[in-house]
């Protein structure tokens, strides 16, 4: 360990060996994954000291995960790295690694070069930059310690950088689910006519080995005979496919009905109403029914007395796409609206307006006499009326409410902000988490454990189309917790593929 001496500390902690790995974390990786500090096993880990510079910035976040996340670090920090000593030399974590703060003497004042720091400055030259200090203090660990020094970080920018100057860097992928080839939506499994005859009748049929691959609990199935007869199953475990408890429709209350329109249509509308069955995830492209299925599946278990759950809660994550409009002006419900608006939208479709008659055609059937005879009294009203109520009841020309707007001032439907849901308890609700995919595994993890006994959550969202910079297709909440949570017995999955909203809605989800 000579060639450490004055680069850290003389009795530096930091292990050397042909199978260990030096890590450099940036500040993403932490506030993504505080306890990430424990997943790189008997590895080194590094952490330079512009890293804690930029958590004691964000720390001061009260109402943002990222400011909790911040703060949690700390504290890990803290209970690892309890005195001067500690910091200076490193310790050994439980995992058998070791965890280092790093500061970089090449940035000092009258601090030596070297053909790196040169290299660095001419392709970097602004280190005034915490991104391209970071960069640095990982070049100076990459040139004292013989181990494999890595960068981890999940700004893609900073992977290019470090790669620019000869550093290797790479995602954080601890959390990042198998890079699988892409899963179809279901599976289908061959029966001949008679069996399938016999699943018709008996409503369940134990598949024994036809499966090519093993089925894990509450997957959606296709049973298929030679002759080209299909039933859908779901499969309970112990080789047993049963047949789908669905109704014909489901309605809100006071609405329409909505049937599935699809074979996917029907396994997400099976697992909606399911009671056994307290989380659902589900991958859908714009346009394949996430939204409307889910809030008509849990208004039809929420409209009487007798309903399973009290109401239902919808909520999704506030990023924006594009350019954001800065802070919204109003009450909570005001403020979600802009977010939520796909739910009003569904709710529009599922409860619609009744059209009502025009005043001019009220007394169509009143004779001409009496027509005259009221002539001056209704002449009179329309002239006492103020000059803000319009005749058909509006009010300035204020819209009329709409019918499902009772259900948001009875408290059937809420909406929750994910940022206050941290310390609640939610009893007896249908939660609808939509856009679950711009989440962390974090978050979601955060979300689910504030539900109750009782309740039922939903994550919808579309795991191709992420405008969080920090998740991609692998390590979004939405894929993470799918991945983690299937085959569990009050879970479920289902794979929306089949646009119904428009030929064109279809057409642009598939080419564009």
């Amino acid at each position: 360990m000579e060639n450490l001496r004055g680069a850290l500390a003389p009795n530096s902690r930091i292990r050397v060996s042909a199978k260990v790995k030096t890590f450099v974390l940036d500040t993403n990786v932490l506030l993504h994954d505080p306890q990430s500090i424990y997943k790189f096993q008997e590895n080194n880990l590094a952490i330079p000291v512009e890293v804690l510079e930029e958590l004691d910035a964000i720390k001061g976040e009260q109402s943002t995960e990222r400011g909790r996340n911040a703060r949690r670090v700390h504290r890990i920090l803290q209970e690892l790295l309890p005195d001067s000593r500690s910091m200076h030399e490193g310790v050994e974590l439980p995992t058998g690694g070791t965890l280092s703060i790093i500061i970089n003497p090449y940035l000092m004042d009258g601090g030596r070069t070297s053909p790196a720091m040169d290299r660095l400055r001419a392709i970097l030259p602004d280190l005034s930059k915490k991104d391209n200090r970071i960069i640095a203090a990982a070049l100076f660990v990459q040139e004292q310690f013989p181990p494999p020094t890595i960068l981890v970080t999940k700004d893609v920018n900073v992977q290019l950088k470090a790669r620019a100057v000869g550093l290797e860097s790479e995602d954080y992928l601890n959390d990042k689910v198998p890079e699988d080839v892409e899963e179809a939506s279901y599976r289908e499994l061959p029966l001949n006519l008679y069996e399938l005859q016999r699943f018709c009748s008996e409503g369940e049929f134990d598949i024994g080995d036809v499966a090519a691959k093993p089925l894990y609990l509450n997957e959606y199935v296709l049973l298929r005979s030679d002759e080209g007869k299909t039933m859908p199953a779901r499969y309970y475990g112990e080789g047993i496919v049963r047949r789908l408890k669905i109704p014909d429709f489901v309605k809100a209350p006071g609405g329409i009905t909505i049937r599935a329109r699809n074979l996917e249509q029907q396994f997400f509308l099976d697992a909606l109403l399911d009671d056994s069955i307290h989380m659902l995830t589900c991958f859908g492209k714009a346009g394949t029914g996430k939204t409307l299925l889910s809030i008509a599946g849990a208004l039809h278990q929420t409209h009487d007395d007798q309903s399973r759950y009290d109401g239902v809660s919808i909520s999704r994550p506030v990023i924006a796409l594009g350019k954001d409009i800065g802070f919204l002006p109003g009450t909570l419900e005001e403020k979600m609206k802009p977010w939520l608006q796909p739910y009003y939208d569904a709710l529009e479709v599922l409860i619609p307006s009744k059209p009502q008659k025009d005043p001019q055609f009220a007394a169509k059937k009143v004779s001409k006499k009496k027509h005259k005879k009221h002539d001056g009294f209704l002449a009179a009203m329309t002239s006492a009326q103020p000059a803000h109520v319009s005749q058909s009841g509006g009010h300035g020309g204020a819209p009329v409410a709409k019918p499902y707007e009772r259900l948001l001032k009875s408290g059937l439907v809420e909406i929750e902000a994910l940022a206050f849901i941290r310390g609640r308890s939610i009893a007896r609700r249908f939660f609808i988490l939509d856009e679950a995919q711009q989440l962390t595994p974090h978050e979601v993890k955060t979300v689910i454990t504030r539900i109750s006994e009782g309740s039922k959550i939903v994550l919808i969202g579309d795991p191709a189309q992420i405008d969080n910079p920090y998740v991609d297709s692998r390590s979004n909440g939405l894929v993470y917790c799918h991945n983690r949570m299937k085959g569990q017995a009050i879970a479920a999955h289902v794979k929306l593929t089949k646009g119904e909203r428009s030929r064109l809605a279809e057409l642009a989800a598939d080419l564009l």
